[in-house]
């Protein structure tokens, strides 16, 4: 007991021995603050990039994906459950939602540079776009489908045979994943033309 008194008493004067101005418990504590302070405006600056009032704020999403979207039944049904982009680009849990904010970047250097500012530029890198994203959902197992459409609740038997069939086969057993038979399910498709199976 006494040496364990002794190892505090060892630390506390380490703590207090002043640094050149400040004490070095000063300076712990006050880096601590600085990091609780540092870490609240990030994540209030990473929630705030994640809602759909963001998304839509510059005119290329606005004026084309967003229209679609209003058009689906993920965002007008009759449960009134509706999903926002972030719901389906962007991963809940915090790591991957980090990872996706990094491959954002490209999107605001695309933005800065007017990539597809326009309606026709929009359509002209449609299916390029369209094809990042299909890659991203195959990589993930359609990770942000999953968030709200969970493979272990469905009820086959209220689904057509087709689907049914493909849900419990080639879903079930990892051979398939959403995007692979969902494509354009809350945005048109592009020209499809060449595609296999289209």
């Amino acid at each position: 007991m006494k040496s364990l008194l002794a190892l505090l008493g060892t630390y506390w004067k380490v703590l207090r021995r002043p640094s050149v101005h400040y004490s070095l418990g000063f300076l712990t504590l006050g880096g601590f603050i600085a990091g609780i302070i540092f870490w609240g405006g990030f994540n209030t600056a990473l929630e705030a990039t994640n809602t759909e009032q963001f998304c839509t704020s510059c005119h290329e999403m606005h004026d084309n994906v967003f229209v679609e979207l209003q058009d689906t039944i993920h965002y007008n049904n009759r449960s009134g459950v509706r999903a926002t982009c972030p719901d389906c680009h962007v991963p809940h849990q915090w790591t991957d939602k980090i990872a996706r904010k990094m491959q954002a970047s490209k999107e605001v250097w695309g933005k800065i540079f007017g990539t597809i500012n326009t309606r026709e530029k929009f359509l002209d890198k449609r299916r390029e776009l369209a094809e990042h994203e299909w890659a991203r959902l195959k990589a993930n197992d359609s990770l942000e489908c999953r968030n709200c459409h969970n493979f272990d609740f469905m009820d086959f038997t209220r689904q057509s045979k087709r689907a049914a069939q493909m849900h419990s086969t080639a879903l079930a057993n990892g051979e398939a994943t959403c995007i692979d038979c969902h494509k354009g399910i809350a945005h048109k498709l592009p020209d499809m033309h060449g595609v296999p199976g289209w």
